[in-house]
């Protein structure tokens, strides 16, 4: 990404991917520097740490490619709370986030959110805390512009792709993974924000709120990388200045 004259790509600056974990064998994450772990709650509601982060989805792996798009030479620190069927909680968003911070990431990107409204008070601290040690978490919004959280809390960064944005090709992705048909199969208090696009002969495309939010982790991680400090209010100022803002009249500037 090119900011202020000069190219970055994330050189130094690690991304944590709270999803379904990654494929390190994919071969578009070829040579990436990758780690991370698996969160599950124990019976008592803990959080219970696992060493095993593979992708059973597809998910995640997505996520991480798309990031790396924008971002080729960050680190992944991936944190693993869904499987094959999507299923995940609010609690384990928030241990995500907490994890991610305390593992001094730098973008925290999750493209995911809960309608959950009693869950978000406990979202906000867990983000709030992961601004303190210099974090900026980004999440995808509801696609139908619903509420979602934690992407609709004041100290989050919210992504939401419009359809008629001019620059289209920003917000769209490739998937070999997550058809349609597998929708069903999500968890009712939980949202994947991204929808595929039917192409003819071709394979079909992400589209919505989780791959633009992917995106522009990447960018973040990029601008982070050029800024040079752990501010993640400054990162925040910086990422609005080169927003394309709608404009009810005249569409997007």
């Amino acid at each position: 990404m090119r900011f202020r004259g000069k190219d970055y790509t994330g050189k130094g600056i690690t991304v944590a991917l709270v999803d379904t974990g990654v494929d390190v064998s994919d071969p578009r994450l070829q040579g990436a520097p990758i780690e991370g772990l698996s969160i599950q709650l124990g019976a008592t509601g803990h959080a219970m740490l696992g060493a095993s982060y593979n992708d059973e989805h597809g998910h995640g792996t997505e996520m991480a490619a798309a990031i790396r798009h924008f971002a080729p030479d960050c680190t992944l620190f991936v944190v693993k709370i869904m499987r094959e069927t999507l299923g995940t909680s609010a609690d384990l968003m928030a241990a995500g986030i907490e994890v991610s911070a305390n593992n001094s990431a730098h973008v925290i990107n999750l493209s995911l959110g809960t309608p959950n409204m009693g869950k978000a008070m406990m979202l906000s601290d867990c983000v709030g805390n992961a601004i303190g040690s210099g974090s900026v978490v980004l999440a995808a919004g509801h696609p139908r512009g619903k509420a979602a959280y934690p992407a609709d809390l004041p100290n989050c960064v919210g992504v939401r792709a419009h359809p008629d944005c001019p620059i289209d090709k920003f917000f769209y992705f490739d998937p070999k993974r997550y058809p349609r048909k597998q929708w069903n199969r999500m968890s009712g208090k939980f949202q994947t924000h991204g929808r595929t696009v039917a192409r003819e002969g071709k394979e079909p495309r992400w589209r919505d709120s989780g791959i633009a939010t992917a995106y522009l982790t990447g960018v973040a991680a990029c601008l982070s990388e050029a800024i040079g400090i752990r501010d993640a209010q400054l990162l925040v100022e910086k990422l609005q200045t080169s927003a394309i803002v709608p404009n009810p009249e005249i569409g997007y500037s």
